[in-house]
């Protein structure tokens, strides 16, 4: 079997969903396997979405914007693009070649292919919000690249900058039948989840993810300096959370 020409060195699940949606395969689907949970489908349209389809948590969080913002993981750049309509100085990043071309494509006057620990991130330029959502602090992976991030953001930011993310709790996933918490203390935090994406023929590396409760976030975020309001949650324990530099 010959490779075809279009054939990429990385395999880019998501960034091939988000193109076929954009190029009109509307009804693209994503499999996402996890190490917690039985296979998910995730629809590229749900990158797509426009703010009225947004889960209210994430259009508070595009309320509290300021200044000059960073979207890490911006996916096909919903937030970014509605941001830029509201007139705000976006910076759009995503580790997948497909989402920048898309993010281009759909209007999103800065963009860039970055992962979140890369030095370049700022290019000595300071940023007034990052904002992480979608479950956005999960691209930190572990918690110890939660600590890394902490500190790799302050550089990002100006002085009283502030990190806008969504998280969740899963610990739900881990109940008894009495509704009783069981963990394995010998395993890593149960909230460190190994994920795989696959899309058509094509599946990308395995790649870790977390999902922090909002107790632990606060002490790592306050032992990193910084000052922790908890701004939103719902009944599915997800949170929106403003960690502002001290």
């Amino acid at each position: 079997m010959s490779m075809s020409p279009t054939a990429t060195p990385t395999p880019d699940p998501i960034g091939q969903a988000l193109l076929a949606y954009q190029q009109g395969h509307l009804s693209a689907t994503i499999a996402v396997h996890s190490s917690v949970a039985d296979e998910e489908v995730l629809p590229a349209a749900y990158f797509f979405r426009s703010l009225w389809e947004m889960p209210e948590m994430e259009r508070t969080a595009l309320e509290e914007c300021r200044g000059r913002v960073l979207d890490l993981g911006a996916g096909a750049g919903c937030h970014a693009l509605e941001l830029q309509q509201r007139g705000f100085a976006v910076k759009a990043v995503d580790v997948s070649a497909g989402a920048v071309q898309v993010m281009q494509q759909r209007g999103v006057q800065e963009v860039a292919r970055h992962d979140i620990f890369d030095a370049a991130l700022a290019q000595g330029e300071k940023f007034d919000t990052i904002l992480m959502l979608m479950n956005g602090i999960g691209l930190v992976g572990t918690l110890d690249g939660l600590e890394r991030f902490l500190v790799h953001a302050k550089h990002l930011l100006t002085p009283g900058g502030q990190i806008l993310a969504t998280s969740s709790d899963i610990s739900y996933l881990y109940e008894d039948e009495e509704g009783a918490l069981v963990f394995d203390l010998n395993a890593p935090y149960y909230g460190e989840v190994e994920y795989t994406m696959q899309y058509a023929n094509e599946t990308g590396p395995a790649f870790h993810w977390i999902f922090t409760d909002p107790a632990l976030l606060q002490d790592y975020a306050e032992a990193a300096g910084y000052e922790v309001e908890f701004l939103e949650e719902d009944d599915q324990q997800q949170y929106l959370v403003r960690l502002t530099v001290r």
